[in-house]
């Protein structure tokens, strides 16, 4: 009788851990799955993208912890209206990080696109 219950608890411990390494698996696998990046993809419009991608090289630790709440608003669905490249900027700047963005000025001329620095070289 005490070597059966000693046989169940060994059963049931082995069990345990067999469950937990199966969970831990598939947390992780989730968790690969679901990049941030990915997930706002779905909602990123515009020029978004480009103020994204400045924010990250001017405030790379602080950039990368907006994404992650922005990507976890998303996936709770208490995010889904596409976010705009202004939005985006305004939501930075709120948070206190004055993303800047390199400006060109371009112009039509003859069908041809020129900057305004190549329109003032010709002259």
């Amino acid at each position: 009788m005490p070597e059966d219950m000693e046989l169940e608890r060994l059963k049931r411990r082995k069990m345990l851990k067999f469950m937990n390494e199966l969970f831990r698996k598939k947390f992780e696998k989730e968790r690969e799955i679901q990049d941030p990046k990915e997930v706002l993809g779905k909602i990123l419009t515009d020029r978004a993208w480009d103020v994204l991608r400045a924010a990250e090289s001017q405030y790379p630790k602080a950039t990368r912890q907006v994404v992650d709440e922005l990507a976890r608003l998303v996936l709770e669905g208490k995010l889904s209206r596409p976010i705009s490249g202004g939005q985006l900027m305004l939501l930075f700047r709120s948070l206190g990080m004055n993303v800047r963005l390199q400006t060109r000025i371009c112009i039509l001329e003859n069908g041809k696109l020129k900057t305004l620095e190549e329109k003032l070289r010709e002259k």
